[in-house]
């Protein structure tokens, strides 16, 4: 990503549809965009994992991001997290970036298990990591607070094959 990126960014972060299974506010204003964009560019200079732009080749522009959001290097293990624009899902794109993102843990950062969380009721997301060669494990019961409610939420993983 890089600062010219902001307005896509915003074009899909400001859609309370695409926020509504994601652990941030849709973004009211360009300058959300800005921060989060800064926030990423930061993360890349650090060296730390951080979301990657999901890029529509054919319009070359930032659709979503797709990427590692923790990774425990000495337990060779990563967390994924991604999100698409709302006028690009159900093409098999999210699918896609997850089975990339997975590839480059496996090949490049040499991890033996990577996961992912969602919703117990973001259904789609769960067809997605499954699609990607992802197993659901089980249930977090109440694993995180958003705006004040413990919610459920499906684990799912894949290990080194």
């Amino acid at each position: 990503m890089t600062d010219d990126d902001a307005e896509d960014i915003f074009e899909y972060a400001s859609n309370p549809e695409v926020s509504r299974f994601v652990g941030w506010e849709a973004h009211k204003t360009i300058q959300d965009s800005r921060d989060f964009l800064n926030k990423v560019l930061g993360k890349y200079a650090n060296y730390e994992v951080a979301e990657w732009a999901v890029v529509y080749k054919q319009e070359n522009k930032v659709i979503g991001t797709c990427g590692y959001l923790h990774w425990g290097f000495e337990q060779a293990r990563a967390e994924i997290g991604y999100v698409l624009g709302r006028e690009y899902w159900n093409q098999g794109l999210t699918t896609e970036a997850v089975r990339e993102v997975i590839r480059f843990g496996f090949a490049a950062m040499q991890l033996n298990r990577i996961q992912a969380i969602c919703e117990v009721d973001n259904i789609a997301s769960g067809r997605v990591l499954e699609k990607a060669g992802m197993q659901l494990e089980g249930i977090l019961r109440q694993y995180i607070q958003y705006k004040d409610k413990p919610l459920d939420m499906k684990m799912y993983s894949v290990i080194r094959p």
